[in-house]
C-alpha cells in the first residue's frame, strides 16, 4: 500500500472518529509538519471524500474549522481499509517465508545467538517464528528500554555489543534501511543482520550468515 493511501486512511479514519480535530493535532497524528497536514486536508477534500466547514466565529476570533466525512469519502475509506488489510496479510506473509527460510540456514553457519531489534507485531511474529525453529532470542533492543517484551527485557540500543550475538532481526515491517544504517555505524557486520523485508539494492546486507 503506497504511503500516500496509508496517510488517506488514517485521516478519514481520524475524521470519522467524530472527536473535534484540529490541523495541528492531526499533523502530530500523522507525524508531519502542520502545512503538509493542510495540503493533505485540502487534497480530499478536492477529491470530494470530505467537506470542510467554516465555524461561525466572533469578530477578531480565530478562525475554526470543522471536517466532515461525505459520502464519497466513506466509500474510499472502505476501498483503503481493505486494501490496507490485504497489504498487511500479504506482508506478514513474505516477511514469515522470508525470516524462516534465513533461520533455516543458521544451524549451517553455527549462529545460535540471536536477538531481536524492535519491539511490536513484527517482533511478534520474529519471536513465533524463532519458537517454531527450537530457537530463543537472547535479548530484545529497542530505541527506548520500555519494560519486558515477551518475557524478556527491552535493553537500549546504546547497550547493543556485538560480541553478545551471532545474528540481530530487524524486526519490523517498514523499510530497514535506517535500522541498517544504523548497526552499520554501531559496528555490527551484514553478514550478521537480517531483515524482514528485502533492503533496497544501495543498502549492501546479506539477509542471512555465511
Amino acid at each position: 500500500m503506497e504511503r500516500q493511501g496509508e496517510r488517506d486512511l488514517e485521516i478519514l479514519t481520524a475524521i470519522e472518529e467524530g472527536t473535534p480535530l484540529t490541523q495541528r493535532a492531526l499533523a502530530q497524528r500523522l507525524g508531519v509538519a502542520l502545512g503538509l497536514a493542510n495540503l493533505y486536508l485540502k487534497r480530499l477534500a478536492r477529491k470530494g471524500c470530505i467537506k470542510i466547514v467554516e465555524f461561525p466565529k466572533k469578530p477578531a476570533a480565530r478562525k475554526r474549522l470543522s471536517y466532515l466525512l461525505t459520502p464519497r469519502g466513506m466509500a474510499e475509506k472502505t476501498r483503503l481499509t481493505y486494501e490496507h488489510m490485504r497489504y498487511s496479510l500479504d506482508l506478514y506473509r513474505r516477511a514469515r517465508q522470508t525470516l524462516r527460510e534465513s533461520l533455516r540456514r543458521l544451524p549451517e553457519s553455527g549462529a545460535k545467538r540471536i536477538v531481536l531489534h524492535g519491539t511490536g507485531e513484527a517482533a511478534e511474529l520474529a519471536y513465533l517464528t524463532l519458537k517454531e525453529l527450537g530457537l530463543e532470542p537472547l535479548a530484545v533492543f529497542a530505541d527506548q528500554a520500555d519494560g519486558p517484551f515477551l518475557g524478556l527485557p527491552v535493553r537500549g540500543l546504546a547497550e547493543l555489543g556485538a560480541e553478545e550475538f551471532d545474528v540481530v532481526i530487524i524486526a519490523s515491517f517498514e523499510r530497514p534501511e535506517p535500522a541498517l544504517a544504523d548497526l552499520a555505524r554501531r559496528g555490527v557486520a551484514p553478514e550478521r543482520i537480517l531483515t524482514l523485508r528485502e533492503p533496497l539494492p544501495a543498502a549492501i546486507v546479506r539477509r542471512s550468515p555465511a
